[in-house]
């Protein structure tokens, strides 16, 4: 969440963010309201509680009639001491509630408008010529079926539509691009970590997961737990509730674990294959610093996620995200697509974020600075979507025969293969 010193202080700044992403401002003038209540339901409280002790005092040193009717005032005022009590508490749950609705303020450099008023910083690599080259490009799931990579009958069989399997050299380029991904972030300077997939609620609303994307989740009512749709989450709670100390940071971790997501109002998009799927594996990069450092950290993150596309031999393209289609907790985002050639389009692979200190005043994760404590800052960066990287891979790296060429960096985690085969 923001300061909530902005809101009082600078209200119109809030409306400039909200406005940038396309938002009402009109939540801005419901905080204010919710907090003039809350502010005077605590001082009302305070002022009842202040009388209270000071009856308290009186009691014992009066006599006779005075004493009856002090003790008298006594009883009557606690009861409106407990009426002031829960009448406190319900403003400041109103406040609290209505200021989670808020999203972080987005940043005046990312574009304003909707999802697609995107801009593209921009583009590396060439896409393929296959006219030039003699033959007509096959889809992921064409080629993934002759070679034996996955099998989404089966997978839609036992688990329903969005589900499949990695099977033979599928699960064998799965694993070594999550190796890749893995060694490469350690090479950055990571921590390398595997996470647990279920979450408390405090975890996933404290990362913001349960505000705009909360029908995207899935949840276990039966355990009060919920499956992680990204690693962000359990490394975003991983400090919560404590104090990091200036000196040690930044503090950097890269975690692969599995990601489930409900796909809520994609209905029809992309059913064909593995690119829209409820489940996937994902290597992902977080990084607390501070505030001042984040703007620089969340360059770097884009940097080394570059790298890694470059290192994978594909075609894609930086955008800097629209202000609209920012999560909750985001200030900026840049998202990397690959170049897809048989959509013809480039689609997003990995993409890194600046979450400021919104996700940690949220979790309560702090810094000890010589100057005093204040909030931490988060980034996340995606390195590596198992599902999407493979559908890149195999269809920019294709071959007329139904081979695919295995980029030199991914050689040495697959036996030294420089081609996969088909296999039918």
């Amino acid at each position: 969440m923001i300061d909530v010193r902005l809101l009082r202080d600078d209200p119109d700044q809030i409306r400039r963010a909200q406005a940038r992403r396309g938002e009402s401002s009109d939540v801005v003038d419901e905080l204010i309201a919710a907090d003039e209540r809350r502010r005077h339901a605590i001082a009302d409280f305070e002022a009842l509680r202040a009388e209270q002790k000071n009856l308290g005092k009186r009691i014992p040193k009066a006599q006779g009639d005075e004493k009856q009717a002090l003790l008298a005032q006594t009883k009557d005022l606690s009861a409106r001491v407990k009426l002031a009590e829960t009448a406190q508490g319900d403003a400041a749950t109103e406040f609290d509630t209505l200021f989670k609705t808020l999203p972080n303020l987005a940043s005046p450099d990312a574009p304003e408008g909707g999802e697609e008023k995107f801009v593209t910083i921009e583009e590396i690599g060439t896409p393929r010529d296959f006219a030039a080259e003699g033959f007509e490009p096959k889809d992921h799931l064409e080629l993934g079926e002759a070679l034996g990579a996955f099998d989404i009958e089966r997978g839609a069989k036992v688990s329903g539509a969005r589900f499949y399997y990695l099977t033979g050299v599928g699960a064998q380029l799965e694993l070594a691009l999550i190796q890749l991904a893995m060694n490469k972030a350690f090479e950055w300077g990571f921590i390398p970590m595997i996470p647990p997939a279920l979450v408390k609620p405090s975890a996933m609303e404290g990362t913001g997961f349960l505000g705009q994307a909360a029908e995207d989740v899935y949840y276990l009512p039966k355990d009060d737990l919920y499956l992680v749709g990204t690693s962000e989450v359990p490394l975003a709670a991983y400090h919560s509730d404590e104090i990091l100390e200036a000196e040690k940071l930044p503090l950097k971790y890269a975690a692969f674990s599995p990601c489930y997501r409900r796909e809520a109002g994609s209905y029809g998009k992309d059913t064909r294959g593995i690119f829209r799927v409820h489940w996937f594996d994902k290597v992902e990069m977080f990084i607390y610093t501070t505030i001042e450092e984040s703007y620089a950290t969340h360059q770097k993150l884009l940097a080394w996620e570059k790298e890694w596309l470059d290192g994978l031999e594909l075609p894609y393209r930086v955008i800097d995200t629209a202000a609209g289609d920012l999560g909750l907790s985001a200030i900026r985002k840049f998202d990397c697509e690959a170049w897809i050639p048989t959509q013809n389009a480039y689609r997003e692979v990995s993409s890194t974020s600046n979450c400021t200190e919104f996700q940690a005043r949220r979790l309560n994760t702090r810094v000890r600075t010589p100057e005093g404590i204040t909030s931490a800052a988060t980034l996340n960066g995606t390195l590596m979507a198992s599902t999407r990287t493979i559908i890149a891979l195999l269809e920019n790296h294709q071959q007329a025969d139904g081979s695919v060429r295995v980029p030199k960096v991914l050689q040495p985690f697959l036996g030294g293969r420089e081609v996969l085969e088909p296999i039918a």
